[in-house]
């Protein structure tokens, strides 16, 4: 018996998928070697190719497992605003076999330390402009949860190039800014350390990523989603919505969302969430406010 809803089925689509049995930083991996000149993201402007997104990736992965003691299957914040920083945070944290917890950007004291607590992260990917509010909760020699004994922070404007006729944000074009005390690491300098890291064996069935709640009926709870999972919307996004390796995408969404993360394949423009871009989509793609994420 035929499904009811397989007659409004768009023409020329498989009604199954065949996912792959390989993890999501693999798609990464498959993109740099095919596309390495290609532009993934670009930035009020500025582009970051594939293969320099996939080094760069590589190289923070090495310092989250050499100097941060990052471990298979450990959660590790991830709280920034939209930027290059913050895909690449997330893909080196699953190039380290780790699994990424992003956090929303206007979480404050309590709600920043439930999600620290709650996931058990020692680790964090978080925005100079965000760090104030971490700062609390860095304790370097560890102890109870919340206790968040690294902080790699990253600066917005390191990716920034010449932008013209734009307005940027304040935080946005802010310079870097001298970090002092142990645990607190310079994106820059985790760049130039250059480690290499371990061997990337998470498997389709391996927790991936946990996006929180907004705890509207309680405190947020975290949702877990293996690379499996994750793979399932990239592929079944790609299939559904036509798109190709030269789709153009304007990322607004914020990317902790999961309506952020999901993609669509192709180069994506990034922006802060309600900022004045409106983006430079001159080779088509569309706006649904979804990046080339998981879909690299």
């Amino acid at each position: 018996m035929t499904a009811p809803h397989l007659v409004h089925w768009p023409p020329n689509l498989p009604h199954q998928l065949t996912l792959p049995d390989t993890s999501l930083f693999y798609n990464a991996e498959v993109s740099a070697r095919r596309y390495p000149h290609k532009p993934f993201l670009l930035y009020y402007g500025e582009a970051l190719s594939f293969k320099r997104f996939h080094d760069e990736a590589t190289r923070l992965a090495g310092f989250l497992q050499t100097v941060c003691g990052v471990r298979a299957g450990d959660r590790v914040l991830l709280y920034l605003q939209n930027s290059p920083q913050w895909v690449l945070g997330y893909y080196a944290i699953l190039r380290a076999n780790a699994v990424v917890v992003p956090v929303n950007p206007m979480n404050l004291g309590e709600e920043l330390a439930h999600c620290v607590s709650d996931s058990g992260a020692t680790v964090a990917v978080v925005a100079q402009d965000l760090l104030p509010n971490a700062l609390p909760l860095h304790r370097p020699a560890g102890g109870e949860p919340p206790a968040l004994q690294h902080l790699l922070v990253a600066t917005y404007s390191d990716y920034l190039g010449q932008p013209e006729g734009l307005r940027l944000p304040d935080f946005v074009t802010a310079p870097r800014q001298p970090l002092q005390g142990a645990g607190l690491h310079g994106w820059a300098d985790a760049l130039a350390a250059n480690h290499t890291p371990g061997p990337h064996n998470a498997g389709p069935d391996d927790l991936c990523v946990m996006p929180y709640t907004s705890g509207t009926t309680g405190h947020p709870k975290g949702c877990m989603h293996t690379h499996r999972s994750a793979m399932c919307t990239a592929i079944g996004g790609m299939h559904w919505f036509a798109r190709t390796q030269d789709a153009v995408m304007l990322s607004v969404l914020p990317l902790f969302h999961v309506t952020g993360m999901t993609g669509d394949g192709g180069r994506a423009h990034a922006a802060p969430p309600r900022d004045q871009l409106a983006g430079d989509c001159h080779h088509g793609g569309g706006l649904p406010g979804q990046p080339a994420h998981w879909r690299i």
